[in-house]
């Protein structure tokens, strides 16, 4: 009888969202980057210490670009412009992102062990208010700014290779007072490690100690692409988006593009995918076939839903070990099934455990799983997770921790460690499966994509982007609208709707809302065409209405000349201070400094203030006044003729109709105009959604029913101003 070792087949998943504006190019969030410097290339280079360890990498091809975007492109992110920012000359706006942001790594972990990185934060303070960072900064120097600057990149070197470079091991030596020189090696060595992640993962491919798998393309959630309704095996009550979203074509297109560019950059076809996470269903799986895939991995709970029987007891102890620890396959597609418990307890437990106890708990688990399964033929552990987000809340980036465990196994003979490609090779894909249940890793349904309020309209949008996209297609066959097809692949990441509802929660949820937003723009700033007014409003429900800095005090009559004629005539109206209500996104260089409204029982006023005159600008200027509600109204002024009226537009049945005109509107020093409550049907107690649109227009240029120039700035930057329309005795209201 042979008595075969347990096969263990680790896959370390390595994923970010796509961080790239989809208008300027900058990446919005820094961390390709800095995962890049402190987890792609450690998490292989230390196999080299265990030749007998053998694991699975999954990539994604949408990290990839972003990764050779830093090394081949020149590209940059926020953070990396801020940190190459002299001090001297900072101004307080960029001292304030400093102090906020430049603290993003774990406290105990990446801070403390940097007294001087510890002694600012600690100076900075622990918990913060806008204002208490506004007030602190004054009390940092452009020393401790530089220090900072340099301290957060180093933090995000793995120890590994801050090890084994004398210069970095230099500056960690110091500590403190760090120069220019000095925060520029540190970026330099950064650059230099993303550029040895790609080749050294095709070497140890070719050396056979990893096996490199794909997802497709921008990590969607593929059975939700091919159709929403697949979300209803697994919660039959669950509330869908308005419109059913169903482009099967799209999955195959995403898993097309992630093998293509994987084939592109290894040089050889994958074999195996994880898809985005874990998801799956009857219909992926052929499609995947379709382009060659020989294996697939999810969670265990889909294989208990697919068979419709439990593999643990209620308290979580395994029950069928011989069911649970083998593929399957469905379609000719071998499946993998990721052990549930294991996987997780690397992922989120072990982290705060002592090395040793952790290594010693995982290697008993997996003697009892030994212990439970029939020696006489083989089985196999899939252990699958994240391969960066972890580490940071270990200590030593989790390199402790994982040398004990790879010394662990490399030193048992009653364990092996695979890719999945060896223990298919050697053992055969597995029996048949009658049927495949449509989920993901997380409680095999679909719930943290689909279903939650924003969920569902975010899946509308990207909806009516694609139609509209189609639409256009259709009646223009010769026009290249490849870019407007990448950003649709784009919004249809898991990224977006992962962040949406009230599953998970970010600091940073409003930049991954204006990003799947700024693709579905994108799509329409391709085509040429006017983006939907919502586009241009949140998603995240708390982030919709954009309040005023100061309220309206009272009714108000202005001289609509283009000038600020007296201080008095705005003094009672609201103003928007709109560099602070600029998005994530919001280029450096604004057009527009503030905004003001008001009204009086008849009127509504609106002015913008610009850093240069109208007048004294080169290019040809539009106003777009945009108003959702009460109605689908469109203001529009055109700078470059100040003798021509305001052009009053109602949208009828999908179509812009020019219904009125307004003699009160001016562009000179500022924007101002008079807009007559009944020119746009709002009565008493009414609310204005309103935002102003500033295009850039040639002067042939036609501005109505399609074609309406380059967009410049838009404010507020994103969301609405909301105006109630005033009662009769408004002021007095507010008098009392």
């Amino acid at each position: 009888m042979s008595d075969y070792p347990l096969s263990i087949a680790f896959l370390w998943h390595m994923h970010q969202p796509y961080y790239k504006d989809p208008f300027s190019g900058v990446h919005v969030l820094p961390w390709v980057r800095l995962h890049g410097t402190k987890d792609y290339l450690d998490m292989v280079t230390l196999l080299e210490e265990f030749p007998s360890i053998r694991q699975t990498v999954n990539v994604v091809p949408s990290l990839l670009e972003q990764l050779i975007d830093y090394t081949d492109h020149k590209a940059t992110d926020r953070f990396l412009e801020m940190t190459l920012i002299d001090p001297a000359v900072m101004t307080d706006e960029h001292k304030h992102f400093l102090l906020e942001n430049f603290f993003l790594a774990n406290w105990d972990n990446m801070i403390r062990i940097f007294p001087r990185y510890y002694e600012l934060l600690a100076k900075r303070g622990f918990r913060y208010t806008r204002n208490e960072i506004v007030r602190v900064t004054k009390y940092f120097t452009d020393s401790e700014f530089t220090d900072l600057q340099v301290l957060f990149n180093l933090a995000w070197i793995d120890p590994m290779f801050r090890a084994a470079d004398p210069a970095l091991q230099d500056i960690v030596t110091r500590g403190r007072d760090f120069t220019a020189g000095d925060k520029h090696l540190v970026i330099d060595r950064q650059f230099g490690i993303l550029k040895q992640i790609i080749p050294t993962y095709k070497r140890m491919q070719e050396s056979g100690q990893i096996e490199l798998s794909v997802t497709p393309f921008y990590h969607p959630i593929l059975p939700l692409i091919w159709d929403t309704d697949s979300a209803k095996t697994a919660m039959p009550h669950v509330r869908l988006p308005k419109k059913r979203f169903s482009h099967p074509e799209d999955a195959v297109q995403q898993i097309k593009m992630g093998i293509d560019f994987y084939e592109h950059i290894f040089g050889m076809r994958p074999r195996g995918m994880w898809p985005s996470e874990g998801s799956v269903s009857e219909d992926i799986v052929r499609a995947a076939a379709g382009q060659g895939i020989r294996w697939m991995a999810t969670d265990e709970e889909v294989l208990a839903r697919s068979l419709q029987r439990g593999f643990r007891s209620s308290e979580g102890y395994l029950t069928d070990a011989a069911g649970l620890y083998r593929p399957y396959q469905y379609n000719d597609v071998a499946l993998f099934f990721r052990d549930h418990k294991l996987s997780d307890l690397v992922g989120f437990v072990y982290s705060g455990w002592k090395t040793e106890n952790a290594v010693d708990d995982f290697i008993g688990k997996l003697l009892q799983i030994r212990s439970q399964l029939p020696h006489n033929r083989p089985f196999v552990v899939p252990i699958i997770l994240d391969g960066e987000n972890a580490w940071e809340y270990y200590q030593n980036d989790g390199q402790d921790f994982l040398r004990g465990l790879y010394s662990a196994l490399s030193n048992d003979t009653r364990f092996r460690t695979v890719t999945m490609s060896d223990f298919l090779d050697e053992h055969g894909k597995g029996e048949q499966l009658p049927r495949l249940h449509p989920g993901s890793w997380i409680n095999a349904n679909f719930h943290v994509w689909i279903g939650q309020e924003e969920d569902n309209a975010a899946w509308d949008y990207l909806s009516r982007a694609r139609d509209d996209l189609q639409a256009f297609q259709d009646t223009h066959p010769d026009m290249d609208l490849s870019e407007a097809w990448k950003a649709i692949y784009a919004a249809e990441g898991s990224d977006w709707n992962w962040w949406y509802g009230d599953d998970h929660s970010t600091e940073t949820a409003d930049v991954f809302d204006e990003l799947f937003r700024g693709y579905l723009i994108k799509v329409y700033r391709v085509m040429g065409i006017e983006p939907p007014g919502m586009l241009f409003v949140p998603i995240l429900l708390e982030d919709r209405n954009v309040m005023p800095d100061s309220q309206s005090r009272g009714f108000i009559y202005p001289t609509i000349d283009g000038y600020v004629t007296s201080y008095f005539e705005w003094f009672q109206a609201a103003f928007v201070d709109v560099g602070r209500s600029g998005g994530s996104m919001h280029k450096s260089e604004s057009l527009i400094a503030a905004m003001y409204y008001g009204f009086n029982k008849e009127n509504l006023y609106l002015r913008v203030d610009p850093y240069t005159p109208f007048s004294d600008l080169k290019e040809n200027i539009t106003f777009h006044v945009d108003i959702a509600q009460p109605g689908r109204y469109k203001i529009k002024f055109h700078a470059h003729n100040p003798d021509s009226p305001a052009e009053v537009y109602e949208k009828i049945e999908g179509q812009w109709h020019l219904i009125t005109t307004l003699p009160n509107a001016a562009a000179r020093d500022v924007f101002e105009v008079e807009i007559p409550f009944a020119a746009i049907r709002a009565k008493e107690h009414d609310d204005i959604h309103l935002s102003i649109d500033i295009l850039k227009t040639s002067p042939t240029q036609a501005l109505n029913n399609g074609t309406n120039g380059e967009g410049m700035e838009r404010c507020p930057y994103r969301g609405y101003l909301i105006i109630k329309v005033p009662t009769a005795d408004y002021e007095k209201l507010m008098w009392y």
